[in-house]
C-alpha cells in the first residue's frame, strides 16, 4: 500500500532581505540575516523574507512562519503558503513574505515555522540597537587621550 501524505522534512529556513531568480532558475539569497540592527525603537520594517525549503514528503501541505515577540507568546506576524509535492523525492522552495511588522522593543524574538500547524523549527532572530563607538579623542572613562 502506497501512503498518500507524508509530512515533509524542513531542509533549511533563512531569514533575508531578498530572493531573486537567476535565468536558469537557481535562486540567489541576498542579505542573510542573523540579527536585526534599528537604528531606534519602535521602528516598522517594510519586510522580511523567510525561505523555507521542504522535502521528502507527500501531499499538500500548508507552510507557516510566525514572528514572536521576545516575551515568547505574543505573534507579531505570521505567513501562509500553501504548496504540494507530488512525490516524495520532490523539494519545494517557498518564500514566506511577512510585511510592516513594527518591532517595539529590543531583544531576542524568534522565526517558528510550521507544517500543517506542527512546529519543525525555531530560531532566535535578535533586534538590536547598534553601540556606536566612542567619538574620535573620547576613550573609555581612565583612559588617556592623545593630543597633538
Amino acid at each position: 500500500m502506497q501512503p498518500n501524505r507524508i509530512l515533509p522534512d524542513l531542509q533549511s529556513s533563512l531569514v533575508c532581505q531578498d530572493v531573486r531568480q537567476e535565468a536558469n532558475g537557481n535562486l540567489i539569497l541576498i542579505g542573510i540575516m542573523q540579527f536585526i540592527p534599528v537604528p531606534e525603537l519602535p521602528i516598522a520594517a517594510a519586510q522580511l523574507l523567510v525561505f523555507n525549503r521542504w522535502c521528502a514528503g507527500l501531499g499538500q501541505f500548508t507552510d507557516t512562519v510566525r514572528l514572536v515577540a521576545p516575551d515568547g507568546t505574543t505573534v507579531l506576524a505570521k505567513s501562509d503558503l500553501k504548496f504540494a509535492l507530488q512525490h516524495a523525492h520532490a523539494c519545494a522552495t517557498n518564500v514566506n513574505i511577512i510585511r510592516n511588522v513594527e518591532f517595539k522593543t529590543a531583544g531576542v524574538h524568534h522565526i517558528e515555522v510550521l507544517i500543517d500547524d506542527v512546529l519543525k523549527l525555531r530560531y532566535p532572530l535578535p533586534v538590536a540597537i547598534p553601540q556606536r563607538p566612542p567619538a574620535q579623542g573620547q576613550g573609555r572613562p581612565g583612559e588617556a587621550t592623545e593630543t597633538q
